[in-house]
Formats: structure tokens, C-alpha cells, sequence
């Protein structure tokens, strides 16, 4: 017999059994991981499952149970709603069920990047690889019009979380690093290799309510220096020589750089697929020769100077036989050195549950060579390829393979903090939850150069909404993209398409891609211009975007969905617009040819930021859109109208 369970708070329903199923089932399975370049597959063997279909209530302390096993479930008041702390028993999976109302939307998850309702979908709970090789070689082969994008079954993510939001504007989260899943069906399921420590519901009037009741559960501690504002970060590789040209070619055209970013600074490697960072955590003096200087050169003219690191180091480097003799990188069962492969070539893994191997990373290889050498920031790389049969100095990997992200990220936060550089930060790509407590900013990972729906552009915007109704606030992406292969390469108007939806951002950075001399670049005589256009745009919504980034830390995201304003998901109508914070809207224009594109305006008093033409919202319009303008409004009564009267005095006459 099911017994009716139905969670309560102040006489709102916040979650309730499914009819005729049981609310928990323990299940116990055998898993085998098989991992291919970040790429995780399972091989899975049920054993067991029982429906724990009996339910005693004691006060706040529930327990599930049937032949003999039992969940319990002792209930607390948080801000919002309910905390469920669970527990269950070691060895057993745990399958959650409750009731589905038909027409509610579920969005987050993480971050989930080929659309934004997830309801009547299958997401898994499983840090992983987002590139799959099989994709990119079906683009390499088929014809344009062949090619079909993913559906989002077939699509992984660096960063899923197992919390979500609905229309209905409730919240149920799991605190578990477990793999596992869930479904969207007529009946919710939840389903982790291990109990939970507890599951939490909240509900409110508002999104924006139901983030900042979130964040008081998960601190969001996000945050970008104010140099981040001063113009757009320029990548730029090759050597000394090579980014100081550059950065100063941009600048001597009127463009505003807050940063060079130069992933190569420790030594590149070329393979099939281009070229590609040599991971060996110190400056390559051949190929960047007086660094330091440069450095201090491009400070002087307003430049900061990023670069980049992994927890990985290249087979046979300095840094890698230097960890291997100490004992500091991850083996096999056999205490060879496990190696992991990107590309072509092998790496490996820094164990960073050996506390002296963590110190060494933070102290030397961040603290000394990084932010000693005078740099401001990087790119923290992966985190994602934790192999679950890998021996750890402390722990089990299979368990920490989904919080691996996040204490990679504590580790550079700690590294910043430690060293007192406030002016610092590094973005990630890969999280799990509590990674909006490390990570000053998230970007959206590794892009294909084109505007397909599924790896492309378009997919950039459904990967940042689900992050902020996650509680991830902060994200930005690699404006132009960073896979290239054969005939999949940008142009110059799907560079500059891109460059306009990056201006339109918390943070502008673009990527030279991994073969930067095959794709369109910042740099380049025709789209300079427009880059000089977009990086002063973006300067001067300075003010604005330092108020939408001042209220990541209570839970509100800096992009969020058409229908976010309204709170209803009926409102609704295009997945490729946002607002970026309260006033601004913006419709990105994803197809490269198109030179204009439907609008549909929020409710509300509109302003064309471009022209001054005023729109009454609520209604469907065809706005133009020439290269470098793309369709954005600010709201008529926004106490920030005299700086959007500035940019629309400035460029005005530009729309013919």
C-alpha cells in the first residue's frame, strides 16, 4: 500500500507523493564507469529494489520502510520552505518520486545547453566532457544542411547540479555529490547511487525570491573586479612580441582591452586538432621571453595580463616528473601514474586530496609562477576527467568525481585569498553545486565555431539561464567559440554576431579558438572596427552592468529568460533573448545572414537603444539589425536612462 505523503509549509502544498507509487524506493546496482576523454558512460546491473511503502511519523522525523530497510526523513523550517535531512543506508541507491502538475516548466539542473524547459526529459546528474569527437567529425563530413543537431538526451554538461526551479516558482535541490539522475515525466524522479543528506523545498512569489531564499542556503560569493569593465579581455597567444602587436593595435584603433589573455604562456603543443596549451605550470621562456616586463609594459597602458592552468601536467614535463617522484598525481591500482588524454597526448592528474600536493599547486604553481609573475587572472581549466577506478590519497573517486570542480575552484579561490590579491579572479568551466561559493565566474565551455542549436552560439544562452536558476548568477562565454575542425570554422559576421551578444555580458572575453590562423579574430582589419565599436559599447554600460553583478551575491542572476520580469511562463516567446539585469533587453541575432529579426517585447515602456524610437511592450515587432547593432532596449523609466541616452546619442545615426 502507498501511503499519501505531501510536504506543507504555512498551507501551500510544496511537494506531494504521485498517486499509486511509493514516495522513496532503495535500489541497489552495480555501476561500471568507462571514461573517454572527460566522456562518461556507465554499465549498469540492478540487484535489488524495495519499495519503502510504509510510513511512520514521529513529530518532524519521517521513516520510509519495507523488509526491513528504512529511509528516514527529519523535517526543518528554512527561509522559504523545507529541509529534508535524509538517511539512508551505505550501498543503496535511492529513487525519489512525487507528483507532476501538467503544465509546469523545470528549468536549471545545472547547466544544461540545448534548451531551457526541461520538463519530459531525462537529466543526468554526472560531471562530464560536453564535446563529444563523434559531433565534430559528422560536421567535418556532412554537408550544412545534413547535419542534425543533438537533441538533449545525447548532450553532457561540465557543470550539472541537481537543483531546480519551475513555473510554479518552487525549488527542490539534493545536497549529494552522487551520480545519478532525474525525470520530468507525469511523475517527478529522483534517482542518486547514495542517500542524499537532504533534500530542500522552497517556494515564492517571485524568481528572484526564490533565488535569494536559495542563496541563503548555498552562498553565492561571486564577483569580477572593477578592471573587468574597463574594455574587453583580448585573446591573444604566440609569444611576447605577438600579443604586445596586438593589444596595441587594438588600442591605437580606439578599442577598450581590459586584458590580454594568453592560455599559451606556459608552451604550446600542436596536434591533429591545432594548437593547444603545453601544461607545465611555468613561463615558457622561449616562446614569452621577458614576461615580467611585458607584463609591466601592458599595465602601464591600462592592460591587465591572464593566463591559464589545469590540474593536469603533460607526461614527461618538468612539473609532471617533479609531482610523479613525490607521489602527488593520481594511479592505478597497480601505483602507476593514471594517465588522462586530451587529443593525443597524455597527462597526469594532480591528486588534490594530498594536502602537500594542494599546497604546492596554490604556492607555487599559482602564488609564484602565476600571480607572481604579475598576473591578474586566469583561466582554471577542467575538472571533470576524475576517473572513477583512479586511487586517491584520501577517498573515494567514484564519490568525488562531482565535487572535483568545485574543490578544484576552492583551491585557486584559496590561492587569491591567501596571496590578499582582491584584484585577482580566474573563471571555470566545470562545476557542481557550491561551485557559486569558489568560482568568481563561470564561462560556458568549449563552443563549436558555428551557430548550430545543439554546440554553437545558440546554445550559450538556455546553458546561462539554467546556471542562474541553479544559483550560479555569473557567466560569461568564449565570444567566437573554441572548436574548429576542417570546414567548421567562424567568419568574419558570426565573429562580430558573437562579439555583439558578448557586449551585451557581465564579462566581454573572446577566444582565438584552437586554430586561431583559420578563424575570424578581434584583430583582423574588418572586424576591428566593429570591435572597437562593441568593446566602448560595453565600457559604457560599465555603471549598469557593476549594479546587475552587485546582486549575484543574494541569488539574482545577471541574465535571465523573456518571461523572468513577469514571473509566469507563459510569457515566454523566445529562447534567443534575455534581459541582462532589470532594464535592459536583448534579442541576439544567432543566424549569421540575418539582418534583422523578430522582437517580442516584454510588458512595459521600451527605448531602442540605437535610435531613441520608443515600443510599447506586449507586442510583437521586426527590428533591423546592421553588424555591430543588434536589437537591445532599456526600459523608459530606468534610473539608468541618461546612460542609454548617451550610447543611443553616440551611435544614433548609424541605423540607416
Amino acid at each position: 500500500m502507498h501511503m499519501p505523503f505531501t510536504l506543507t509549509r504555512r498551507g501551500a502544498v510544496l511537494l506531494a507523493a504521485a498517486p499509486m507509487l511509493p514516495v522513496v524506493t532503495a535500489v541497489r546496482r552495480e555501476k561500471v564507469y568507462h571514461a573517454n576523454r572527460g566522456t562518461v558512460t556507465a554499465t549498469v546491473v540492478e540487484r535489488e529494489r524495495i519499495a519503502l511503502t510504509e510510513l511512520r511519523a514521529d513529530g518532524e522525523r519521517f521513516t520510509f520502510s519495507a523488509q526491513g530497510h528504512s529511509l528516514t526523513a527529519a523535517a526543518s523550517d528554512v527561509p522559504g520552505g523545507i529541509q529534508l535531512a535524509l538517511e539512508g543506508e551505505d550501498g543503496w541507491a535511492y529513487e525519489f518520486r512525487f507528483a507532476a502538475e501538467a503544465d509546469e516548466a523545470v528549468f536549471g539542473g545545472g547547466e544544461q545547453y540545448r534548451q531551457l524547459n526541461l520538463r519530459h526529459e531525462r537529466v543526468v546528474n554526472l560531471v562530464e566532457e560536453h564535446i563529444k569527437a563523434s559531433t565534430i567529425v559528422q560536421k567535418a563530413l556532412l554537408p550544412r544542411a545534413l547535419y542534425r543537431p543533438k537533441p538533449h538526451s545525447e548532450i553532457g554538461s561540465y557543470a550539472p547540479m541537481p537543483v531546480f526551479v519551475t513555473s510554479r516558482k518552487r525549488l527542490i535541490a539534493f545536497d549529494t555529490a552522487s551520480d545519478g539522475f532525474s525525470e520530468f515525466g507525469d511523475v517527478w524522479c529522483f534517482s542518486f547511487d547514495s542517500c542524499p543528506k537532504s533534500m530542500t523545498v522552497l517556494r515564492a512569489d517571485s524568481f528572484e525570491a526564490l533565488g535569494r531564499a536559495y542563496a541563503g542556503l548555498v552562498p553565492n560569493r561571486q564577483y569580477l573586479p572593477d578592471w573587468c569593465r574597463d574594455g574587453m579581455i583580448l585573446s591573444a597567444q604566440g609569444g611576447t612580441q605577438r600579443i604586445e602587436e596586438l593589444c596595441y593595435k587594438m588600442l591605437d584603433a580606439g578599442a577598450k582591452i581590459s586584458a590580454v589573455w594568453s592560455q599559451d604562456w606556459s608552451g604550446e603543443i600542436r596536434t591533429v586538432m591545432g594548437k593547444q596549451v603545453w601544461w607545465n605550470w611555468e613561463v615558457d621562456e622561449t616562446l614569452y621571453p621577458n614576461l615580467r616586463e611585458a607584463i609591466g609594459r601592458l599595465n602601464e597602458r591600462g592592460v591587465k595580463f591572464l593566463g591559464y592552468i589545469n590540474p593536469y601536467l603533460v607526461k614527461d614535463s618538468r612539473l609532471y616528473t617533479l609531482c610523479k617522484e613525490r607521489g602527488w598525481l593520481i594511479t592505478r591500482a597497480d601505483g602507476s601514474v593514471y594517465h588522462i588524454k586530451s587529443t593525443t597526448f597524455d597527462a597526469g592528474m594532480i591528486d588534490l586530496t594530498n594536502p602537500d600536493a594542494a599546497r604546492f599547486t596554490k604556492d607555487v604553481l599559482i602564488k609564484e609562477n602565476m600571480l607572481g609573475l604579475g598576473m591578474s587572472g586566469w583561466m582554471a581549466d577542467f575538472g571533470e576527467y576524475l576517473p572513477a577506478d583512479c586511487v586517491l590519497h584520501d577517498g573515494d573517486p567514484a564519490k568525488l568525481h562531482n565535487a572535483w570542480p568545485v574543490m578544484w575552484a576552492k583551491l585557486n579561490r584559496e590561492a587569491i585569498e591567501e596571496a590578499g590579491r582582491d584584484d585577482a579572479f580566474f573563471f571555470t568551466r566545470s562545476g557542481y553545486t557550491g561551485i557559486q561559493t569558489y568560482a568568481p565566474i563561470l564561462w560556458n565551455g568549449d563552443q563549436h565555431t558555428d551557430d548550430t542549436r545543439d554546440y554553437g552560439m545558440p546554445c550559450v544562452l538556455p546553458a546561462s539561464f539554467s546556471l542562474g536558476f541553479s544559483g550560479v548568477g555569473l557567466v560569461h562565454c568564449d565570444i567566437g567559440g573554441f572548436f574548429s575542425f576542417t570546414k567548421m570554422k567562424r567568419d568574419d559576421t558570426l565573429f562580430i554576431r558573437w562579439m555583439e551578444m558578448g557586449a551585451f555580458s557581465a564579462l566581454m572575453r573572446t577566444h582565438e579558438s584552437i586554430r586561431p590562423w583559420a578563424n575570424s579574430q578581434p584583430y583582423d582589419d574588418k572586424v576591428l572596427p566593429y570591435a572597437v565599436k562593441l568593446t566602448n559599447v560595453h565600457v559604457a554600460l560599465a555603471p549598469y552592468l557593476r549594479a546587475c553583478t552587485a546582486k549575484v551575491n543574494d541569488g539574482v542572476p545577471v541574465l535571465r529568460p523573456d518571461f523572468w520580469a513577469a514571473n509566469d511562463f507563459a510569457a515566454h516567446r523566445d529562447i534567443d533573448c534575455y534581459f541582462l539585469g532589470d532594464d535592459l533587453f536583448v534579442a541576439p541575432i544567432m543566424k549569421r545572414a540575418a539582418k534583422a529579426r523578430k522582437v517580442c517585447l516584454p510588458q512595459g515602456e521600451w527605448v531602442h537603444l540605437w535610435t531613441g524610437k520608443k515600443f510599447k511592450g506586449g507586442r510583437d515587432y521586426r527590428v533591423r539589425a546592421p553588424l555591430g547593432q543588434p536589437p537591445v532596449f532599456y526600459r523608459a523609466e530606468s534610473a539608468f536612462v541618461s546612460l542609454f541616452r548617451g550610447i543611443t546619442e553616440e551611435y544614433k545615426n548609424e541605423v540607416k
